[in-house]
């Protein structure tokens, strides 16, 4: 639909004052449907409005409705950034990012649900909430920097992104307001499902030959097979992984820090570019969040002496309002203390490093060196020799029949009875009286 020849007809369109470039009408969206697909113009509309209901079109003049016109309308392909194919995860912290910056441009004025939304985020994240501001402060300021057109473009994909994406918000209303809200709940309930199932589609894709219900482990399952090959090879700090368990490294930032090989190998890069005290910073936020609390104000000032304080060993590279929030919050130390500026060094290494890092020679050659083990098969002859054991039930079951069977034949010889229990069922010569 965006190809400059054969996709759908784009040109610059004034908005107000301001000139909106590559902008395209609901007409022209429908037309191109019909004729590319051979549909009715009724279904052509319907599967426009699919479309901007999912967030590739998005409207720019009335955001509150998810549906395309076909009439002079005017709307513009989302940016791929933004598209819900993305998968990217959608996280309180932006949206609560989102909403404070569209507080400051509109001076405190929000719409009804943004109002609650921006109320209710500011009461649970309390603690992180000056970092919040400061973030949405800095992007507003860098806003204001881009040219007139490239801003109107810019908010209106943004605000179009949280239109799709924002969690549903009931009201009480008259008859005509509440069918309306609640005909855009159903269309956002039904986006929301459909994000859910392409990402659990596209989570099974990736990671169906990691699953152990889907894929059989190599060489084999320990639990069955007896053999502890699987364990040794995917041991913490084994020194050379699996061919799978690198492939997991490239899913995500989260799946690298996650594995400690991976951040072993993560480490020696940063090394390399003279950047690892971020990752060494924020191992030591993880200790200080997870640890015990009779070794948390301890822990929390070695921290600070060792990365944040002037002249530090090991000092990192964080903006002053986040400083300034965490000395501030250093003066009555938590678990949490330090979590706005852990966030900015897990962005910035997950913005910068990381991609760096997946196409580094450290990387590759660790790729290189990986080994992929083969299936374990087990010779004919040991097959052979494995038998089943018998069940204990079965064992309890045969024991019981045996006391029964005692206490009706009359007197016995114990030693005969006891070696036939040990026994199991085997035949054994009479004793000797």
């Amino acid at each position: 639909m965006q190809d400059p020849k054969t996709g759908v007809k784009s040109q610059p369109q004034k908005l107000v004052i301001t000139t909106i470039p590559h902008a395209i009408t609901g007409e022209d969206v429908v037309t191109w449907l019909a004729n590319r697909y051979t549909i009715e113009a009724e279904e052509a509309w319907a599967l426009g409005t699919m479309l901007v209901a999912f967030g590739y079109i998005y409207p720019l003049q009335d955001h509150k409705r998810l549906v395309i016109k076909p009439d002079t309308a005017l709307y513009r392909f989302q940016t791929p950034y933004f598209w819900p194919a993305q998968q990217w995860p959608v996280e309180d912290t932006d949206y609560a990012i989102y909403l404070a910056k569209r507080n400051i441009r509109k001076k405190g004025v929000l719409e009804m649900h943004e109002q609650e939304q921006y109320n209710g985020l500011h009461k649970w994240m309390n603690h992180k909430w000056d970092f919040i501001v400061m973030q949405a402060k800095e992007q507003y300021r860098a806003g204001k920097e881009r040219k007139k057109p490239d801003r109107a473009v810019f908010d209106c994909q943004e605000r179009a992104y949280w239109v799709v994406h924002r969690p549903p918000v009931r009201h009480t209303h008259t008859p005509r307001h509440s069918y309306i809200i609640l005909s855009n709940m159903v269309v956002v309930v039904c986006v929301c499902v459909f994000s859910l199932f392409s990402s659990l589609v596209k989570y099974s894709v990736t990671c169906n030959k990691h699953d152990p219900f889907l894929a059989p482990c190599l060489p084999s399952n320990p639990w069955v097979t007896d053999d502890v090959t699987y364990w040794l090879l995917n041991m913490a700090n084994v020194d050379v992984p699996t061919k799978m368990r690198v492939e997991r490294w490239t899913f995500s930032f989260g799946e690298l820090l996650s594995d400690p090989r991976g951040r072993d190998d993560f480490r020696l890069f940063l090394k390399k570019e003279f950047s690892g005290e971020n990752l060494a910073f924020w191992e030591a936020c993880e200790d200080l969040k997870w640890g015990t609390a009779a070794t948390m104000n301890e822990k929390a000032q070695q921290v600070y002496k060792t990365f944040l304080a002037r002249g530090a060993p090991r000092w990192i590279n964080i903006d002053g309002k986040t400083m300034e929030v965490t000395v501030k919050g250093l003066k009555h130390p938590h678990r949490y203390v330090l979590d706005a500026a852990q966030t900015h060094i897990f962005m910035l290494m997950k913005k910068d490093s990381y991609g760096r890092y997946l196409k580094s020679p450290v990387f590759k050659d660790t790729q290189k060196r990986a080994i992929g083990p083969d299936q374990h098969r087990f010779r004919s002859a040991n097959a052979r020799k494995r038998r089943p054991s018998i069940s204990p039930i079965i064992v309890r079951q045969q024991e019981k029949e045996e006391r029964a069977r005692m206490a009706t034949s009359g007197p016995v010889d114990i030693t005969q009875v006891m070696s036939k229990l040990s026994n199991k069922g085997k035949e054994v010569p009479p004793p000797k009286k």
